[in-house]
């Protein structure tokens, strides 16, 4: 079994008076590819800024690699869920994933040949390098999120984030945009959010439904007691076939 690299335990977390986040518990072990999904306002965001250390829960811990977030913060990509982005801005596709290659205290140095080449492996990795000289505000959502991705990777993360990265992108790119992401996870673990249980591919490794409170499944399967814990009304376990397996069936359905 892989070695845990994140370790949530015995957290809690309220807003303003709230609570979001009821006494989760999760390990994810490296090279693991978790879908974290629920309901809206269940929390999960929330999770997933814990866990990049953006926020500091009330109670519990969190370490990634052995260490609080903040101390390691060069070992993580995260793409929030919502980059506001001026389309007008003159701005190209690869002057804003060089700008993920940018560190506190450094002002904006001139980009050496080194962070370059980073830029575009991350492009081409993400499949979106033939737009580079493009504006960001000519791209289309799927396109503008993969460049987003790209300069999450740039700094050669070990963990990525993904806050609804799906969200943007039609249900017919969603089979490619997943074999990407697979692709990727052979070499970085990743956390996704979504909201939508019905865009879970057959590459997830393991899925947590939360509410509140977190039910973790280590597999890629996905359990109607799970769901019925999470959202705490009727949901139908679907699965589809085409382009892909949305959601896995088990092997006794």
């Amino acid at each position: 079994m892989a070695e845990s690299i994140i370790e949530v335990r015995n957290l809690w977390f309220s807003f303003n008076g709230e609570t979001v986040l009821r006494d989760v518990n999760l390990s994810v072990p490296e090279g693991d590819f978790l879908v974290v999904i629920g309901p809206n306002g269940g929390g999960k965001t929330t999770l997933l800024k814990v866990m990049t250390g953006l926020l500091r829960p009330d109670r519990g811990t969190v370490s990634v690699f052995g260490e609080p977030p903040h101390k390691v913060a060069h070992h993580i990509g995260y793409v929030p869920q919502n980059v506001h982005v001026n389309s007008t801005f003159p701005i190209a596709v690869l002057d804003v994933v060089l700008m993920g290659r940018l560190r506190p205290g450094r002002g904006w140095p001139r980009h050496s040949r080194q962070d370059r080449m980073a830029a575009q492996a991350a492009l081409e990795q993400m499949q979106v390098w033939e737009y580079r000289d493009r504006r960001i505000g000519e791209l289309s959502g799927g396109q503008l999120q993969r460049v987003f991705i790209a300069r999450a990777l740039v700094g050669k993360p070990r963990i990525l984030f993904l806050d609804e990265a799906m969200a943007s992108i039609d249900a017919h790119s969603r089979g490619e945009f997943y074999e990407t992401l697979n692709e990727l996870n052979r070499t970085v673990t990743i956390v996704a959010v979504s909201h939508d249980m019905m865009i879970l591919s057959s590459q997830v490794k393991s899925v947590a439904c939360i509410n509140r409170d977190l039910h973790h499944h280590n597999s890629g399967n996905i359990t109607q007691e799970m769901l019925d814990d999470a959202y705490h009304c009727p949901v139908d376990l679907v699965a589809h076939g085409v382009p892909h397996r949305v959601l896995k069936l088990h092997e006794d359905q």
